[in-house]
C-alpha cells in the first residue's frame, strides 16, 4: 500500500476531502475515473491468462479518497491503494476480494501530471494484485511495486 503526502485536496465545507481543481480545471474526477480505468484495463489485459482468469475474481473499486470508514479502520487518508478481502491463497474464504484505488490521492501525489497519474495508477493496481496473490510488502518492493 503506497502512503504519500496530498498535494491539491483539501476538506470541503463538511470535513471531508474533496479534490480541487482550481489550478487544473481539466482534470475533473469522471476525467481521472476514465483514464484509471483505461490503465487498470490496459494492465488487465496485457497479464499472462492464470492472472487475467484469477482477477476475474476480484472486484475493482475506483474512488476518490478513502472513506471515513476506511480512516477508521487504519487507512491513511493520503493511501494510494488497498487490497480488502480473501487473496488468492485462501478460495475458501467467503468475504469477496477487492483492490481499492484512490483517484485524487494518485493524482495529488502525481501532482497533477498525467503521464504520472497512469504510470502510478499502473504500479499501485499490480502492488494490489500482488497482495491478492500473496505477496507481502517485501516481495512487492523486490518486484519495483513499492
Amino acid at each position: 500500500m503506497g502512503h504519500r503526502n496530498c498535494l491539491s485536496s483539501e476538506l470541503d465545507g463538511s470535513g471531508k476531502k474533496a479534490m480541487n481543481f482550481e489550478n487544473n480545471p481539466d482534470a475533473p474526477f469522471t476525467y481521472l475515473l476514465e483514464v484509471a480505468t483505461e490503465e487498470v484495463e490496459k494492465n488487465r489485459s496485457e497479464l499472462p491468462e492464470p492472472l487475467r482468469d484469477a482477477l476475474s475474481e476480484v472486484a475493482m473499486v475506483l474512488e476518490e479518497f478513502p472513506s471515513p470508514a476506511h480512516e477508521a479502520d487504519g487507512v491513511d487518508s493520503d493511501q494510494l491503494g488497498l487490497f480488502e478481502g480473501a487473496d488468492a491463497t485462501d478460495p475458501t474464504s467467503p468475504q469477496m476480494p477487492r483492490i481499492v484505488l484512490w483517484l485524487g490521492n494518485l493524482w495529488d501525489m502525481c501532482e497533477a501530471k498525467e503521464d504520472a497519474y497512469r504510470e502510478e495508477v499502473r504500479i499501485t493496481f499490480l502492488h494490489e494484485l500482488g497482495h491478492y496473490l500473496g505477496l507481502d510488502e517485501g516481495d512487492l518492493s523486490e518486484r519495483g511495486l513499492e
